[in-house]
């Protein structure tokens, strides 16, 4: 592992997940706090928002309230807030700070020092100015903790800040306001500026510790680790710093060269996975179809240690294609009285139970709607699990109207359920005056997850699903009315269980999609891991495998691709149909995220360049794919 200093210019460990790396940051933190208490000396800490840091805020709030950690020789400064902004606002980093920490804890208010989104613009250079001031008097940071933007920006100072830049107010790269859309429901919403911490006291800070958690991280991490020092990716100045680390999970750690490419740093282990990475990656780097690799180009490319074991490179060529062959089939529920030897699919029993976990109402239908269909038509059981009600992904407007219609037509026909119609009429009244910094009243999101279910609905008709084969399990940790969900609870777990248990499934399909900007995703996922645990000893379980997909903002890599369902244009065009049935995520989609293409367009994309991957590998042409992974429980 000596070589990966090469490539790596910050010290960079890697963890499992986040949750590993947040622990050890949380430990350490609480020791720079103790071992100020022994010197009679505060502990400046510099603060961090979003979610990156919250499970170690989460781990210092158990160190306080378990082990008696105390806090009152802390003085905090956060790194950002935006401008204008309301400190009682949703996107408010004080009420950010509030909520995750500082109302947990026991440290002094007048310690804590946020930056002040309510001042007047000509105020503001004289404010940053003090806010720098009283670091330096304090002593410095003892302790910065980070995130990292997509474009690598570090706090809020974005590309092209200078590493002797001051806190200042910053006006926001396009990339950040596409990112922060999806708290403030939509762009037009975010605010253009933000004041930020300048990169010169992050600089001077004794210790920086940067986190960054999730595929969408990935290539900004590359950069700030490997790459060089630039102004363009401001996280590449700690590359700079005495005493700076990053502590990522697996999928930002995706694109380091220790990762992507190991057999160029070390001596590698090859077995099957290994040798299916590096080929399809030495082929895509070339632009080759795998059988038309040559000795040259293995030796060229670091790979003359997997000559050394097969000889030549026409037998690792063909072992490889017969790999990405295997992937390819149009039964994923199995081809019955077939031999399955080479299938990735069991032929027995020819008719399945199946049973899709859909985070959201419509991520069955975007991210595996052509499976999705294949298995209802090939004649399985297939039932589909909406694992929450999405309600928040509901423009206000699109509300508005559905609860003017039922108002409307019960005024018009009498309808005799004076309750309901009070409550929708209420729900008129606050849309109509709802602030920007208000979450929606209960009538308000029960109305929006109306419209998401009656979507879902449609779906399955669509598709064929019988009416009692769509659940809707509405899991408690979802339903704060905000983006920023509650942590997974056992009352989550248990319906995810309960559910299971009553359908006994041959096959389960869930969303193993991590890039998913809200979060939701991985919450699903890890309560669906978690039921599987508990039920994993149950007789029926030893006959049900789990297929995970991907969903609307990234596809699997075509070395982990284990099935890969292909599509004719027909079906690729009925899928959109069934796209088009969420007509509450069409067009103007709450949380876009900085990708402005419709979701039917986003897994047309994503589905036909998945066929020209196998495609240019050598493989038969398709008109599109639908890939999973499956998880050996």
């Amino acid at each position: 592992m000596e070589q990966a200093i090469s490539f790596e210019r910050i010290p960079t460990k890697i963890f499992k997940d986040s949750e590993g790396a947040s622990k050890i940051a949380a430990q350490e933190i609480a020791q720079i706090i103790k071992q100020k208490e022994k010197e009679g000396r505060p502990a400046v800490l510099g603060l961090a928002t979003g979610s990156t840091p919250k499970k170690v805020y989460q781990e210092l709030i158990r160190l306080h309230k378990e082990e008696g950690l105390s806090f009152k020789n802390v003085i905090t400064f956060n790194l950002d807030e935006y401008h204008p902004m309301e400190p009682d606002a949703i996107q408010s980093y004080v009420r950010f700070m509030k909520e995750q920490l500082f109302d947990h804890i026991d440290i002094p208010s007048q310690n804590i020092h946020i930056p002040n989104g309510q001042l007047p613009l000509e105020e503001i250079p004289a404010f940053c100015k003090a806010y720098d001031e009283k670091i330096e008097r304090l002593g410095g940071l003892d302790f910065q903790i980070l995130g990292i933007g997509r474009n690598g920006h570090i706090g809020f100072n974005e590309p092209g800040s200078l590493i002797n830049s001051k806190t200042r107010l910053m006006t926001l790269d396009m990339s950040t306001k596409l990112d922060a859309s999806v708290d403030f429901g939509g762009l037009e919403k975010v605010p253009k500026r933000a004041i930020t911490l300048g990169i010169e006291k992050i600089m001077n800070a004794k210790r920086v510790l940067l986190l960054a958690f999730g595929e969408h991280k990935a290539q900004s991490i590359v950069q700030a680790v490997e790459g060089p020092v630039t102004a363009d990716i401001p996280a590449s100045y700690l590359q700079q710093h005495q005493n700076a680390v990053f502590m990522i999970d697996e999928a930002a750690a995706a694109n380091l060269t220790r990762i992507k490419t190991p057999w160029v740093v070390e001596s590698v282990n090859w077995d099957k996975n290994t040798i299916k990475k590096a080929v399809t990656h030495l082929a895509l780097t070339l632009n080759k179809p795998i059988l038309k690799l040559t000795t040259k180009d293995y030796n060229e490319n670091g790979m003359s240690e997997l000559l050394s074991l097969y000889g030549q490179a026409y037998d690792i060529n063909i072992e490889v294609f017969n790999y990405l062959q295997h992937t390819i089939s149009g039964w994923p529920g199995g081809k019955p009285n077939a031999d399955d030897t080479y299938r990735p699919e069991r032929a027995f029993p020819a008719k399945k139970t199946v049973l899709i976990f859909s985070p959201h109402p419509d991520d069955d239908i975007i991210s595996m709607g052509g499976t999705f269909q294949r298995l209802h038509d090939q004649g399985h059981e297939v039932h589909v699990a909406y694992q929450t009600s999405g309600n928040i992904a509901v423009a206000d407007d699109e509300a508005l109207r559905f609860a003017e219609f039922v108002v409307d037509f019960n005024d018009n026909f009498d309808s005799s359920n004076a309750k309901a119609n009070r409550i929708y009429k209420e729900a008129v009244k606050f849309l109509k005056n709802k602030k920007d910094s208000e979450l929606d009243i209960p009538s308000v999101r029960e109305i929006k997850g109306l419209i998401r279910r009656g979507e879902a609905k449609n779906t399955c008709r669509f598709v064929g699903i019988k009416k009692e084969n769509a659940h809707f399990l509405n899991m408690p940790f979802y339903e704060t009315g905000t983006i920023r969900k509650k942590p997974i609870g056992e009352e989550d777990i248990q319906i995810i269980v309960d559910l299971i248990e009553q359908i006994q499934p041959h096959q389960i399909y869930a969303a193993g999609d991590l890039a998913d900007p809200h979060g939701t995703h991985k919450v699903c996922l890890d309560a669906i891991f978690e039921a599987i645990q508990r039920l994993k000893h149950r007789e029926y379980m030893n006959n049900c495998w789990v297929w995970l997909y991907k969903g609307a903002w990234a596809e699997w890599d075509i070395d982990q691709i284990e099935m890969a369902v292909p599509m004719s244009p027909d079906q690729v065009y009925k899928k959109r149909i069934g796209i088009f049935k969420h007509q509450s995520q069409k067009d103007g989609v709450v949380f876009q995220g900085e990708d402005s293409r419709e979701f039917w367009q986003r897994a047309e994309e994503r589905n036909r360049g998945t066929a020209q991957l196998y495609n240019q590998l050598g493989l038969a042409e398709y008109e599109a794919m639908e890939a999973f992974v499956r998880w050996r429980f």
